[in-house]
């Protein structure tokens, strides 16, 4: 996988928003050190099950979104299992050391302070990889999955379209851009799924890639997919966001701008000059964007891209777009 800044990237636009004060007061809490104390006081009989209990009641009483879940994927992760389901009953009732104590109070500490869970755990798992996390870069959410599936799908049955032909024609491996990679996860899942796939990961950070290494682009040529989660929130969304999200994350990786379509449309209009003739764009979006997007194709028909599938994401709500561009 290739890594790179293009001057392409330099027209996404850097959003400004505000990040709205949280009130601390309601987060910190004096009971946060009585974990200390009570596993200092009755040595050897702090159980997983225990600690998970413990924790999500200061987390309720502190007003810490998904409590449960935070407790358990903290007490999880420091017993060395993905979930806490997966722990068997005898990691359950075998009484917690000292260190995994500390080590647990710690990160519920840093929970209290409204850092997200990917974050406090330093990983995060996306598909078949845990990836590691650290803020600000993106948070890739669940829903994104859905999206590296539409691309694997649809390289499989244009593999099969080919495969078909009384005369098979000999296809290159697929070329795939990814705009805006944070992680990498979608890149890297790709990787995964296609291993023969060549993909290319572009972002406007410079921490994130090399400026020098743009022009390595020139030589992969049009590309076959170009798949992206851009920012996508309405502006005026943007306060609404949770306290872990408007502290931690990187703002400019979900503010879309007024219409939630600033970062959109560069890449739309930027799609045709990147792909081969019936290439495809893969979008994660809002549900409110499919019919804006399809209005806003319409309107510049010169690019030549036509909306010919949205999909669902798990909850039911319309989130990702397959735009196909057309032979002239």
């Amino acid at each position: 996988m290739r890594c790179l800044t293009h001057t392409l990237l330099r027209r996404l636009s850097c959003l400004s928003t505000q990040c709205v004060p949280g009130r601390w007061s309601q987060i910190f809490s004096p009971k946060r050190s009585s974990l200390r104390q009570r596993c200092s006081a009755r040595p050897g009989v702090v159980t997983a099950t225990s600690v998970v209990n413990y924790w999500q009641k200061v987390f309720e009483t502190n007003g810490i979104p998904e409590a449960r879940e935070s407790s358990e994927y903290i007490v999880s992760f420091v017993l060395g299992a993905k979930t806490f389901q997966s722990l068997s009953s005898k990691s359950l009732r075998t009484p917690l050391t000292a260190a995994q104590q500390e080590q647990i109070q710690q990160l519920s500490n840093k929970r209290l302070e409204r850092v997200p869970v990917q974050y406090v755990l330093g990983e995060w798992d996306f598909r078949d990889l845990t990836l590691k996390m650290r803020p600000p870069v993106f948070i890739p959410r669940p829903e994104t999955e859905d999206l590296v599936s539409l691309v694997v799908e649809e390289e499989s049955l244009m593999y099969e379209k080919n495969s078909g032909l009384c005369f098979p024609v000999s296809a290159p491996h697929p070329v795939i851009l990814e705009i805006g990679c944070g992680s990498g996860a979608i890149a890297l899942s790709l990787l995964h799924k296609l291993p023969q796939s060549q993909v290319i990961a572009m972002d406007k950070e410079e921490a994130a890639v090399d400026l020098t290494r743009e022009n390595q682009l020139l030589r992969w040529g049009p590309v076959d997919f170009i798949v992206s989660n851009p920012p996508y929130v309405f502006h005026e969304d943007m306060a609404s966001l949770d306290a872990e999200i408007l502290r931690y994350e990187d703002l400019d990786a979900l503010d879309g701008g007024d219409d939630g379509m600033t970062v959109i449309k560069t890449i739309l209009a930027l799609a045709p000059s990147l792909l081969k003739d019936s290439g495809s764009v893969f979008l994660e979006v809002d549900p409110r964007h499919p019919n804006m997007v399809k209005d806003w194709l319409q309107a510049h028909s010169d690019l030549l891209l036509v909306l010919c599938a949205v999909h669902k994401d798990f909850c039911g709500k319309p989130r990702f777009l397959h735009i196909q561009k057309q032979s002239r």
